[in-house]
C-alpha cells in the first residue's frame, strides 16, 4: 500500500513542482507513534522557503482529497531536506562544492571511516575530491560511501 501511495504522489509531484521552480527530494509514507505520516520534502537551488512549504501543501491538500487514495487518517507534511541534508548522489555533491560535509565510508582512509571536511571537487568521471579539516585530500566515488550529509560548521 505505502509503495502505491508514494508512487501516484511522486507522480503528481512531478509534474506540479517544476512549474513552481521545485523539485521532489523524498517521499516518506509511514505509520509512527502519532499514527500514518505523509512527508514531502521538496528542494529547489535557490532553497526552500516556508511559503514554498505552505504552498505545496495547499496544492497536495486539495489533490489528495480529489483523489482520495488513501484510505485511512494520515498527518501532511511538507518541509525541504533541512540544513543537514543528505547527499545522495555525485550531482548533489557538485551542487554543494565548497561547503562542508560529514562522510561515513564503507570501508577506512587511513584507518579511519568518518570525515569532516569540504567538498573540493567532482570531476566528470564521478570522482568527488574532499578535503577533510584533519589529514590530506583524498578522492571517492559514491559507491565508498556508506551516508554522507552537509555539515553546519
Amino acid at each position: 500500500m505505502s509503495e502505491l501511495v508514494i508512487d501516484k504522489i511522486k507522480t503528481y509531484a512531478e509534474s506540479l513542482l517544476p512549474s513552481m521552480g521545485l523539485e521532489l527530494f523524498d517521499i516518506q509514507f509511514r505509520q509512527e507513534d502519532r499514527g500514518w505520516i505523509l512527508r514531502i520534502y521538496i528542494d529547489s537551488e535557490k532553497g526552500v522557503s516556508l511559503d514554498d512549504c505552505v504552498e505545496v501543501s495547499r496544492d497536495f491538500s486539495a489533490w489528495l482529497e480529489v483523489e482520495d487514495f488513501i484510505s485511512h487518517a494520515y498527518h501532511l507534511e511538507v518541509s525541504s531536506p533541512g540544513i543537514e541534508r543528505p547527499l545522495r548522489n555525485s550531482k548533489e555533491f557538485e551542487r554543494f562544492t565548497g561547503q562542508y560535509a560529514k562522510i561515513k565510508l564503507h570501508n577506512p582512509v587511513n584507518g579511519q571511516k568518518v570525515f569532516v571536511g569540504v567538498i573540493s571537487d567532482v570531476n566528470a568521471n564521478g570522482t568527488i575530491t574532499f578535503d577533510p579539516d584533519e589529514g590530506e585530500k583524498f578522492g571517492f566515488v559514491m559507491e565508498d560511501i556508506n551516508q554522507a550529509r552537509l555539515y553546519l560548521k
